[in-house]
């Protein structure tokens, strides 16, 4: 497998190579305190040694319990918010053809995925519904308390939906729950019902939780082969131990906080294939909710090319310049289409008679990377060979272990979100929560 690659030289023009040399010992340095468990949140890094700590056994179980899902449902509704979501949700716009949900039930070699309880609109929920009557469907509830009220709304009304179309037994068949090994509402359910389970782990925080029975169990249940991702996250986790001039994840963490260190307080990701939306989405909540605390943090954001230059490109170009760039690129595209010539070119196109759309879409990333870089944005890249699961797998640990890395090198406790739950008392007061 060809590996990931990190290229900062087309950013060269916004900091002195010293910059990063001075910075090469201190993010060793937080590496070392992150992986030795000495780290502030220390005690939710489990996801660190996940890929070679998950045991036969348990990937087994998931796939058994993803090949009797397949047998008994065509759809899977998958209720969690966050990271109980959004892993699952990239990986699928990565690795599913974009217009696979158009094929009827009978046509598809595996169950369609959709999501609930990943916000709390009525007309969502009431619209999921309706469009599951008369279909066969199965549940994947993930929430650790299950108490969370997105997660814990959508799931009361497709518990009774369940119950009352299959019976309680039938129900029990169709109902996954991915929860507390211990402890909770949600645990103590599915005790009650006999709902298969899987655990969230303790030491594993939900927004890091991507590789294990949270993101792998749906995964496989849409036919993804997730030992070759596990196989990806196994490679990278050995290249993440490597020195500094060798490891892309501790380069990308370091070029961040030269960035911010140099007024650079938001940082957009860029993609041109637009199966990496929800990639960008996932990679938001990783970033933001680890590092946006005690008033510090780079604001993620992210924006979709060549589309979004038609709406954020003015901004990005000419706007201020307190942004950078990390422009996640793909040397092999899946697939490609070839432009052809038309008699008379009425279009003004059979310029580019003969070649491909990856062709013309790697010129736009090209153009696009000169012209930001010139209006003054640094430009990082992240180069993914091609999209397979064994990829994305890599990419998924890559973004982590950065992630913990640039956390402590800003002086803050990644693993952490006690801003989160200000909204929630707040709400939870209005609606008069006992």
């Amino acid at each position: 497998m060809k590996d990931l690659v990190f290229d900062y030289t087309r950013a060269t023009d916004f900091f002195r190579m010293e910059e990063l040399a001075e910075m090469a010992p201190a993010a060793e340095w937080a590496a070392k305190r992150l992986t030795s468990g000495q780290g502030p949140g220390s005690e939710f890094t489990g996801w660190i040694d996940w890929p070679v700590e998950t045991d036969r056994h348990e990937m087994e179980r998931i796939l058994a319990c993803a090949d009797r899902l397949r047998e008994k449902a065509d759809i899977l509704v998958v209720v969690g918010i966050g990271g109980s979501y959004l892993g699952t949700k990239a990986a699928l716009s990565m690795l599913e053809p974009a217009f696979d949900w158009l094929k009827a039930a009978v046509s598809r070699t595996s169950p369609h995925i959709i999501f609930a309880g990943t916000q709390l609109s009525g007309t969502y929920h009431q619209e999921l519904l309706k469009a599951l009557e008369g279909r066969d469907f199965a549940v994947n509830v993930i929430s650790k308390s299950g108490t969370t009220t997105e997660p814990a709304v959508a799931f009361r009304a497709l518990r009774r939906m369940l119950e009352e179309r299959y019976g309680e037994a039938g129900a029990r068949d169709r109902i996954v729950a991915t929860t507390d090994s211990t402890s909770g509402a949600l645990r103590k359910l599915a005790l009650e019902k006999g709902y298969e389970t899987f655990v969230v782990p303790d030491d594993v925080g939900g927004r890091f939780s991507v590789l294990t029975a949270v993101g792998l169990l749906p995964m496989a249940v849409a036919g993804l082969d997730i030992q070759a991702m596990m196989a990806g996250a196994v490679r990278m986790r050995e290249r993440s131990q490597l020195p500094f001039g060798e490891n892309p994840a501790l380069q990308y963490a370091a070029m961040r906080n030269i960035f911010l260190r140099k007024g650079k307080e938001i940082e957009i990701m860029t993609y041109y294939e637009p199966g990496f939306q929800y990639l960008a989405e996932w990679w938001k909540q990783l970033y933001g909710e680890s590092e946006g605390k005690d008033g510090k943090g780079i604001f993620p954001a992210s924006a979709g090319f060549t589309t979004d230059l038609h709406s954020m490109g003015q901004y990005i170009q000419d706007g201020r310049r307190q942004l950078f760039e990390t422009v996640l690129l793909v040397e092999e595209p899946p697939a490609d289409l070839t432009i052809e010539e038309v008699e008379g070119n009425p279009d003004g196109l059979n310029y580019l008679a003969g070649k491909t759309l990856n062709y013309v879409n790697a010129m736009a990333a090209e153009g696009t990377l000169q012209a930001h870089t010139e209006g003054g944005v640094p430009n990082l890249l992240i180069r993914l060979p091609e999209i397979t699961e064994a990829q994305l797998g890599a990419l998924f640990y890559f973004y982590e272990i950065a992630c913990g890395v640039s956390g402590l090198l800003l002086g803050v406790n990644p693993f952490d979100q006690p801003g989160v739950e200000a909204y929630k008392k707040n709400m939870f007061r209005l609606l008069g929560k006992p």
